[in-house]
C-alpha cells in the first residue's frame, strides 16, 4: 500500500518506527475521520512494515508499506497531537492447505496477482496456503471496505474462502445438444 503522509503526528510516528525499526497498525476507522481528531477504529487491524520512504515535497512524505499480522486492539489511549495509540494482542494466522474444492479462487488470484505485479505480494506466492491465499484476494480485489474488514476479521480460513467463493460462482455446467 502507498500512503501519502502530511499530518506532523504521522511524520512523527513514522518516524519513530524508523528509528526503532518496528511496524505501525492500519485500521479502518469506524467512526470520525482520517484527518483532525483521533478517529475511532475497527477492533481488527493489521501491521505495517515500512518498505520504502521518499520525500519528494517538503511537508509529504510517500510511504510504502506492506502488510502484515493482524491484531486486536485491546485498550487506545489519544495524545495531544490526536495520535491514537494502542495495546494490541497479535492474531496468529495458521496456515492449511488450499482445498481442492476452492480451485477457482486460486485462479483468479494468479490472474489478480499477474496485473498487480510482483510487488504487491511477499514474494515467493504462497499459493498452496489457503491464508496466504484468502488474505491476497481480501486484499487486492475491489471490495467494499466493510465486506474487506469481514474477511480480516474471521479466523477460520475456510470460512473466508467460502466467502470469497461467494464472489465466483462455478460457471454453468455445458449443455450438450442431441
Amino acid at each position: 500500500m502507498e500512503l501519502r503522509v502530511f499530518e506532523k503526528r504521522y511524520l512523527d510516528m513514522i518516524t519513530a518506527c524508523l528509528k526503532a525499526n518496528r511496524p505501525f497498525g492500519i485500521c479502518l476507522i469506524k467512526r470520525g475521520n482520517e484527518v483532525g481528531t483521533a478517529a475511532d477504529p475497527q477492533e481488527i487491524g493489521t501491521f505495517a512494515h515500512l518498505l520504502d520512504i521518499d520525500i519528494n515535497q517538503p511537508g509529504i512524505l510517500h510511504a510504502v508499506v506492506r502488510g502484515g499480522d493482524r491484531f486486536r486492539i485491546r485498550r487506545t489511549r489519544v495524545q495531544k497531537d490526536q495520535l491514537l495509540l494502542a495495546e494490541v494482542d497479535p492474531l496468529p494466522e495458521t496456515t492449511s492447505p488450499m482445498p481442492a474444492h476452492h480451485g477457482r479462487l486460486l485462479e483468479a488470484l494468479k490472474r489478480v496477482l499477474e496485473q498487480a505485479g510482483a510487488a504487491t505480494y511477499f514474494a515467493p506466492p504462497q499459493l498452496d496456503d489457503a491464508a496466504w491465499v484468502s488474505g491476497r484476494l481480501a486484499e487486492l480485489l475491489p471490495l467494499p471496505l466493510g465486506l474487506k474488514q469481514a474477511l480480516l476479521e474471521l479466523d477460520d480460513i475456510n470460512r473466508r474462502l467460502d466467502v470469497l467463493a461467494e464472489l465466483f460462482p462455478a460457471p454453468p455446467p455445458e449443455r450438450v445438444s442431441p
